[in-house]
């Protein structure tokens, strides 16, 4: 049974909450006939999935281009851009059932700040840059910012969503942030006021 949508999502949301029902319940559909999202994560689409995600428009700013690494079910990036039509948003995923399904969806919601492009991260490297990368779910953080570092331009920000273990990650990369040439990351808190459980986010700046 699909998780009946929080009061917080009016307010993340706003007068795009229509569209992001309609993205609800293609994750609690087809996303899960599609395979890219487990049928017990239903009853959480929202509190664990959808509002996670879309609340680090909080370290959004106006005027961002953003690329969300490894897409798969469009989270955060296209939980994002619902959020946030203002600022443009390419999603950056390899596998070609995954990119197909986010491109059924995005056109079915007629969401027209996105992009898709199929490629893993590495590949895009002196080809994309951005302002801002965002990541869920996809690498620990040293191999993250291998990742993701290459596509940021000077002063742009890796924001990566992590669990509890964030701290340690953030120990195990100090050989990618010197590589790299990245400020010492930073752990932010999102949503707080607004989710029982605020999102945590590793900030990495490229210098």
């Amino acid at each position: 049974m699909t998780e009946p949508r929080p009061q917080a999502a009016a307010e993340v949301f706003g007068d795009r909450l229509a569209i992001a029902e309609a993205y609800a319940q293609h994750l609690a559909t087809t996303g899960v006939e599609w395979g890219l999202i487990g049928p017990r994560e239903v009853d959480r689409l929202w509190t664990r999935h959808i509002l996670n995600c879309a609340v680090v428009r909080e370290l959004l700013r106006p005027g961002d281009s953003v690329g969300d690494v490894g897409s798969g079910a469009g989270l955060p990036g296209l939980a994002l851009a619902i959020a946030c039509p203002d600022i443009s948003f390419t999603l950056i995923e390899a596998m070609e059932r995954r990119v197909d399904w986010l491109a059924m969806v995005v056109e079915d919601l007629g969401i027209e700040n996105v992009r898709i492009v199929r490629a893993r991260a590495e590949d895009l490297v002196d080809i994309e840059m951005f302002t801002a990368v965002t990541a869920r779910a996809v690498k620990a953080l040293p191999q993250l910012i291998d990742w993701c570092a290459p596509l940021l331009s000077p002063e742009g920000r890796l924001l990566a969503i992590k669990g509890d273990r964030a701290q340690e990650e953030i120990y195990k990369s100090k050989k990618a942030v010197k590589v790299h040439r990245c400020h010492t990351p930073v752990i932010k808190h999102v949503g707080e006021g607004v989710l029982e459980q605020p999102t945590r986010v590793v900030e990495v700046i490229r210098r």
